[in-house]
């Protein structure tokens, strides 16, 4: 359920009136839940993203996203190297797609999702929970 809720706000904040925002959504709720739960709880989980696609030598992608300049692409078996298998498994199974087409979709809307929660070119304080960054950022 707590998904779902992620998944929605995720999908208003990427455009998910008709086409695919509310899919984009889902995905990346699933993907930022299973990143909380696996820190043990807590807050905004959009920092430790970065920071694992930043080990995985995608530095320059996600600085893009952040940064108020165009935003790099990133393709789904980059995805699929940077984030623990395990969790891309998890997500997948909540998607109901593969692994492959999880990564993929992630690869899609990742660099949106993370532009439109980076207004300012910074990544938010962690502080504020995830849902409350989104709700701003979707206004």
């Amino acid at each position: 359920m707590a998904d779902n809720d992620l998944g929605s706000l995720l999908g208003g904040l990427l455009g998910g009136g008709g086409g695919g925002g509310q899919s984009g959504g889902d995905i990346l709720g699933s993907l930022l839940r299973s990143l909380t739960n696996g820190q043990g709880g807590g807050g905004n989980p959009l920092g430790g993203l970065m920071d694992m696609l930043t080990k995985s030598g995608l530095a320059d992608q996600a600085q893009s996203w952040i940064g108020t300049g165009e935003n790099k692409p990133v393709s789904g078996e980059q995805v699929a190297q940077a984030l623990p298998s395990d969790t891309l498994h998890e997500v997948a199974a909540r998607s109901g797609v593969s692994s492959e087409k999880a990564a993929d979709e992630i690869a899609q809307y990742l660099p949106q999702a993370v532009d439109r929660l980076t207004p300012g070119g910074e990544l938010p304080r962690s502080g504020a929970s995830l849902e409350d960054l989104i709700r701003q950022q979707a206004l």
